[in-house]
């Protein structure tokens, strides 16, 4: 089984796959992963961030880990994988998620366009494009611990997913937040 943990930059993917690997699971690094095996085309120097090529990575990814009997895909793209066969959308509290960015020393225009990424569904709705709504979650991580966050998600995990409800998406809504100065 191929999961998908994925959410805007600063929402808690990087911490919390560093839990999962620690305890165990198996934690691919997307970025990494494209970078290492020639699957990008090219970079936003604008962004300041490399453009993948989604179509090779998802062939790369399907063949090297369709076998897994549990993998989890760690990136802010890995919800464009075709072939995860679940979606965990990690969400942050605008407010929370700036303080998250300005501490990893982002310029404002990046910060201002990932925190409007985040406020607008951005990666929910580019999700909802690709799976089955059974198959995404969403986590508000605003007001819980990396390890809190991590538990959840080996709970969802071990029961295959079964007792979702919590998590299932449309829960999560920031949509008023773009009326304020976040």
């Amino acid at each position: 089984m191929i999961i998908s943990l994925t959410g805007t930059p600063g929402t808690g993917k990087t911490s919390v796959a560093a839990i999962l690997k620690s305890k165990g699971f198996e934690v691919i690094d997307l970025n990494k992963e494209a970078n290492d095996n020639n699957l990008l085309v090219g970079k936003d120097e604008i962004r300041d961030s490399y453009i993948v090529d989604i179509e090779k990575l998802n062939k790369y990814i399907f063949e090297k880990f369709r076998d897994e009997e549990l993998i989890f895909i760690e990136g802010h793209i890995s919800h464009l994988l075709k072939n995860a066969d679940k979606v965990i959308i990690l969400r942050c509290h605008p407010k929370i998620l700036k303080k998250n960015l300005l501490k990893k020393g982002w310029k404002k225009e990046k910060i201002k366009e990932n925190l409007e990424a985040e406020i607008l569904d951005v990666i929910l709705c580019e999700t909802y494009e690709i799976h089955k709504e059974d198959d995404i979650f969403e986590i508000n991580t605003s007001d819980k611990t990396i390890e809190e966050i991590s538990d959840i998600i080996i709970v969802l995990t071990k029961d295959k997913f079964k007792s979702n409800k919590k998590y299932k998406i449309g829960k999560i809504d920031w949509s008023e937040e773009i009326f304020k100065n976040t």
